[in-house]
């Protein structure tokens, strides 16, 4: 019997390291532009030449002072593709 358990216990230390492993790395980042209009997104997207944005970790948000005496600005999420010149949505 404790033979079996140290074998199931075994077994699942294994199974979740395994897991672990191949769940890989988010892709949620917060992008901010040129403008200081800030937002998040799901995936790594290029935007062209010219758009020029700093890309951020998702917990980036966290860390930052979003008031108005700040030079950045929160935007809200969109659906899609796109991205925000002058604090208006583009969509691409």
């Amino acid at each position: 019997m404790k033979i079996t358990l140290s074998a199931v216990a075994i077994a699942a230390v294994l199974g979740l390291g395994g897991v672990a492993v191949s769940a890989g790395t988010a892709s949620a980042r917060v992008v901010c532009n040129a403008d200081g209009d800030c937002w998040h997104t799901d995936s790594r997207a290029t935007y062209g030449r010219h758009v020029v944005v700093q890309s951020h970790p998702d917990d980036w948000y966290f860390h930052q002072k979003w008031d108005q005496s700040n030079q950045r600005h929160w935007r809200d999420t969109h659906e899609g593709r796109g991205y925000y010149a002058h604090g208006v949505w583009v969509p691409r």
